[in-house]
């Protein structure tokens, strides 16, 4: 394995995001990206580096994740993250996470030191405290702002069915962000992948998505790596990321098998997501069935390159 089959991609939600926002979703996937190519150009792992390019995502408030996060109905926010490696086949998972400043860091110690996949709600808190993660708000002004104002709104918002409010989403771009997502193959062949959201703005509490979810929004196992991003609902019942894998496994390329994938949850739901993926040679894959998705990715020796649409 040489440095040309190392390579890295990352997105920051697929959606309709604000007019003019273009410039800093896609400088912020940049960044994101370049923390993660420096480690493994460095040597370092695939879970090094996409913990990493994760971390600066949700350290910057304009993604839906970490700091920035949305808030549920009751007005806090609640965080689900999970890592996933290629060897062994490793998962750390939180769910329903409380006050902290970045889950996938804590879903990252649970895989590493403790025998279970997924923590969730109180015993996530209590597990990252534990673990030496301190207090941390992670709710923003803005996203604030914007909670009050649909929470002053919420028959109007919610409707009478779970339609309207999906219609809502759609037509109101400042509604929600999206979730941040990373994979990426290491110079030893290993893959890896994370991702971590904040969920959907009004969700009901204790409601999990598709993000902690191994083999739904999150996937790494010998061939490919995968972070979903969208409407996790629909992530979920297709399982899409381990999808992914299968059609890899049955002889697929990763872009056909990630189009086959996106194909399917269109014609069964008409899924508003979007995927990542990357295989063990170091070619990264980007698709998304909504208006944009920012993205940035590298490969080999080449530059990073971000894009806010395929």
């Amino acid at each position: 394995m040489t440095a040309r089959n190392i390579g890295l991609i990352a997105h920051g939600g697929a959606g309709k995001w604000r007019p003019g926002s273009d410039d800093d979703a896609v400088n912020g996937m940049r960044a994101a990206v370049e923390k993660g190519r420096e480690i493994l150009l460095a040597g370092g792992t695939a879970v090094d580096a996409v913990c990493a390019t994760v971390v600066t995502l949700e350290d910057n408030p304009i993604f839906n994740a970490g700091t920035g996060a949305v808030l549920n109905i009751d007005g806090f926010c609640e965080l689900d993250a999970s890592v996933m490696a290629s060897e062994g086949a490793r998962i750390g998972a939180v769910a329903a996470l409380q006050r902290v400043k970045n889950p996938i860091l804590v879903a990252r110690k649970v895989m590493e030191e403790t025998d279970h996949v997924m923590l969730a709600g109180e015993g996530a808190q209590r597990f990252a405290r534990v673990m030496g993660f301190g207090d941390h708000d992670p709710v923003t002004p803005a996203r604030h702002a914007d909670w009050k104002d649909k929470r002053g709104r919420v028959d109007e918002v919610l409707g009478a069915s779970a339609l309207k409010m999906r219609k809502f989403v759609k037509d109101h771009p400042e509604y929600a962000g999206g979730t941040v997502g990373a994979a990426a193959v290491d110079a030893q062949g290993h893959l890896a992948a994370a991702t971590s959201t904040g969920g959907v703005t009004l969700k009901l509490v204790g409601r999990v998505g598709d993000s902690p979810l191994a083999g739904a929004g999150n996937y790494a196992c010998e061939r490919m790596a995968a972070s979903a991003t969208g409407t996790g609902e629909f992530v979920m019942r297709l399982l899409a990321a381990r999808a992914v894998a299968e059609g890899v496994e049955h002889g697929a390329t990763l872009e056909a098998a990630l189009e086959a994938v996106l194909g399917r949850l269109g014609s069964q739901f008409d899924a508003d997501v979007g995927i990542i993926a990357i295989d063990r040679e170091g070619r990264p894959v980007a698709r998304h069935r909504t208006p944009a998705m920012p993205h940035a990715y590298f490969s080999g020796n080449m530059p990073v390159a971000s894009k806010m649409r395929v």
